[in-house]
């Protein structure tokens, strides 16, 4: 039993420390005259920007449609990122064309363009010996035309961190994403 325990302990510390540090790719467009062959592929770019605000909801059901959890996005603490963005021409075409219709609205003065979409997963392929999966990590990939001219077939443009969420084999998952942008 100490054993089963300090092993748990430590798949939840190793979730936790990967779980800490955030990726995203971008597109380095910068102004510097190097020559590269890689200069029209997507780079990674480290972002602090505000021009998206991201909220999400996780509702996780079995396969017999019960309710197992409910989770939102963490409020981010200490400087962490808890949800971020692709900073990429390719993250506003996808806003414009592909996540759905926009309503403006108003928030504390600033106007914000908004969409509302949902995202689910009927989660049957788990890698974990046991057919469980601990997560919180939840991602908008864009697959296509958008993204094939800087070599890649997909890409993640969203990107949140919730609370710890364990899944089973058949366990239903539905993100239910809010996604602002600001307007000028």
């Amino acid at each position: 039993m100490k054993g089963f325990v300090i092993l748990l302990l430590g798949v939840i510390f190793a979730a936790l420390i990967t779980n800490a540090v955030p990726s995203i790719t971008a597109d380095d467009s910068g102004s510097n005259s190097a020559d590269s062959e890689d200069a029209d592929k997507l780079n990674i770019v480290p972002t602090e920007s505000t021009k998206y605000k991201i909220y999400l909801n996780v509702v996780v059901r079995n396969a017999h449609g019960e309710l197992v959890s409910v989770t939102d996005a963490i409020p981010c603490q200490f400087g962490r990122t808890c949800s971020t963005y692709m900073p990429h021409e390719v993250t506003d075409y996808a806003f414009n064309t592909l996540l759905g219709k926009k309503e403006i609205i108003t928030i504390d003065n600033i106007k914000y363009e908004k969409v509302q979409f949902s995202t689910s997963s009927d989660n049957q392929w788990l890698f974990d010996v046991y057919d469980r999966e601990l997560t919180g990590i939840w991602e908008v990939e864009i697959c296509g035309e958008p993204i094939k001219k800087y070599g890649y077939e997909c890409t993640k443009i969203f990107w949140v961190r919730t609370g710890l969420v364990f899944l089973e084999v058949n366990d239903v998952t539905t993100a239910n994403w809010t996604i602002l942008r600001e307007t000028n």
